[in-house]
């Protein structure tokens, strides 16, 4: 699944991505590239949509950054 996110976003911690997706086809190809490999009962991934308005709230504490929010989604 990490490889799978890593094409449409940025590593930011273990198990965490973030990703601007600007168009739905594109966010529909990643969940459904996503829904081949889980494992239901086993593994769990959260999409956490951000609007525009909420990304710029967004605050960092220490080290990291943040990817420029452009598209409608961020993956966490």
């Amino acid at each position: 699944m990490a490889k799978i996110l890593a094409d449409y976003g940025v590593r930011v911690q273990k198990s965490i991505f973030e990703a601007s997706i600007d168009a739905r086809w594109v966010m529909d190809e990643m969940r459904g590239r996503i829904e081949k490999v889980i494992k239901p009962e086993e593994d769990g991934v959260k999409y956490f949509p951000l609007c525009g308005r909420c990304a710029e709230t967004i605050e960092i504490i220490g080290q990291g950054t943040f990817t420029d929010p452009d598209g409608e989604y961020s993956i966490y």
